[in-house]
């Protein structure tokens, strides 16, 4: 199972489909500001994620942008201010 590091940030118009999306991203990252949600993921989650926000989304006014950060990126995150990190999901190793 591959994981991604993914950073998604929204502007999204109208209040019921802003709700709606904030929900959906709630199922899956962590809320770390506004209109930011930041976290691992694993690939096919993230693919099944996009299929959902371009169903919640008004392509002619809303933008949604989503950065996957590499494994050498994440750790050079700068965070100013009261924001903390986002701690990655604990991993059960079965034996």
């Amino acid at each position: 199972m591959s994981l991604v590091h993914a950073v998604v940030a929204y502007d999204v118009v109208d209040d019921a489909r802003r709700n709606r999306l904030c929900r959906l991203l709630k199922t899956r990252l962590e809320h770390v500001q506004k209109s930011v949600f930041e976290g691992e993921v694993p690939e096919r989650a993230l693919l099944r994620l996009k299929a959902a926000i371009s169903r919640i989304i008004d392509a002619e006014q809303d933008t949604v942008r989503i950065y996957r950060l590499c494994g050498r990126c994440v750790p050079m995150t700068e965070i100013l201010g009261c924001g903390t990190w986002v701690e990655p999901p604990d991993e059960d190793v079965f034996v």
